[in-house]
């Protein structure tokens, strides 16, 4: 029986719902990060306890992963993208009517799962829905709707915050649950699953023992990913504050800015593994994050801050823009959705005292040698991951 293609429109639709769907998910959760001083105020509690709350989100994210994972290598991609869309977003809504600060913490823990099943399962439908030759350039395009989000937050911090208030942040981030009509109307199922769907979790499960080595390495891959990215963005903004006492305002504007260098460098970086390799792309974005460091954390004005913050991130997603057709590459054809998605999230579990530890250091080296320190030690061990590791660049998806 010959093998039922995806038409050009087909493919466009699967990866813009893969975009959107990061995009929206990630900008619920940096919703938070603008609000460290706001919700301290009005829970009554202190400012650790709140960024503690982004903590507990990172925590649950394997458990989504898993869930919604199998979910998709047992049922296909879609259905389970869906399911996942609409639960975080409504998450998220209901983050905005929490009247104090258990409620909102149990809201958080339970964001974390919606957060932590779209990603492999939206990567997974889109690797197999692009043409193989576009693979490293469109798995950039995915992973900067990541940088997006954190974009639109901070648009969100310099608009909506200051007229409307913070349950607003929130509940904007209800809107999201409308893209699920948009990949129910819209996104065809995956050839891919259909050519190497299993019968039953047992089977999927059990065809991912064989795999167990490698899948070790790439929890250890992601787990220093991870501690790159959240540990030069999630207290950046505070960081600017606090450290040099930039205003809320002037600090949406920079974070703005950095978040534009992430998204070029994750789609430049992207591109260039299709020539250079996947992992000589990410050792060469992380070799630029290195090299502009002093004036990331030392510089000593705003505009050099928000230049170095610009050239760190253009790096840092510069090597996560390879992420996603890597990691799909590598990992065994019947466990696709589940497979890239759980590592990245068992990634962020053993990342996620990331924040509280870069501000737990704060008090013994400065803020500046905390991240600084953390990020240059990060880099340095990052590097040599990626090198021991190896690469399936190219990898066909569907039989013909």
């Amino acid at each position: 029986m010959p093998v039922q293609l995806m038409t050009r429109s087909e493919r466009i639709h699967a990866i813009t719902a893969s975009y959107l769907g990061w995009t929206l998910d990630a900008f619920d959760f940096f919703v938070v990060i603008f609000l460290f001083d706001h919700l301290s105020k009005e829970f009554g509690v202190s400012k650790a306890a709140i960024v503690a709350t982004t903590t507990a989100t990172l925590l649950m994210r394997p458990v989504g992963a898993l869930l919604f994972g199998l979910l998709s290598d047992r049922f296909g991609r879609r259905i389970p993208l869906m399911c996942d869309v609409i639960f975080f977003s409504a998450v998220e809504l209901l983050c905005g009517f929490a009247p104090n600060y258990l409620t909102f913490l149990v809201l958080r823990i339970l964001y974390g799962i919606g957060m932590g099943g779209e990603w492999g399962v939206g990567a997974s439908l889109a690797m197999e829905s692009a043409p193989s030759r576009m693979r490293g350039i469109l798995s950039g395009f995915l992973q900067s709707g990541y940088s997006m989000g954190y974009l639109l937050a901070a648009l969100a911090a310099r608009t909506v915050l200051p007229t409307l208030g913070w349950r607003w942040m929130f509940w904007i981030g209800g809107i999201p649950a409308l893209l699920a009509l948009y990949i129910r109307t819209k996104v065809p199922e995956s050839e891919a699953w259909h050519q190497h769907k299993l019968p039953t979790m047992g089977a999927i499960l059990k065809s991912t023992a064989h795999f167990w080595k490698h899948f070790l390495f790439l929890i250890v891959l992601m787990t220093l990913m991870m501690f790159l990215s959240h540990g030069t963005q999630d207290l950046y903004p505070d960081f600017l504050k606090t450290v040099h006492g930039i205003s809320p305002k002037r600090v949406s504007e920079i974070a703005i800015f950095y978040n534009v260098g992430a998204i070029i460098g994750a789609i430049l970086f992207g591109q260039l593994s299709e020539f250079a390799g996947r992992r000589k792309a990410m050792v060469a974005a992380l070799a630029l994050s290195l090299i502009v460091i002093p004036f990331w954390a030392f510089g000593w004005t705003p505009i050099i801050l928000a230049l170095g913050a610009f050239l760190m991130q253009m790096g840092v997603q510069g090597a996560w823009g390879v992420i996603p057709a890597h990691l799909t590459e590598v990992s065994p054809d019947a466990a696709r959705g589940l497979i890239p998605g759980l590592a990245y999230q068992l990634g962020i579990l053993f990342a996620a005292p990331t924040n509280s530890i870069q501000f737990a250091l704060q008090h013994r080296f400065g803020y500046q040698w905390a991240i600084a320190g953390f990020e240059i030690a990060t880099i340095v061990l990052l590097t040599t991951v990626i090198l021991l590791g190896r690469e399936q660049k190219g990898k066909e998806f569907v039989r013909n």
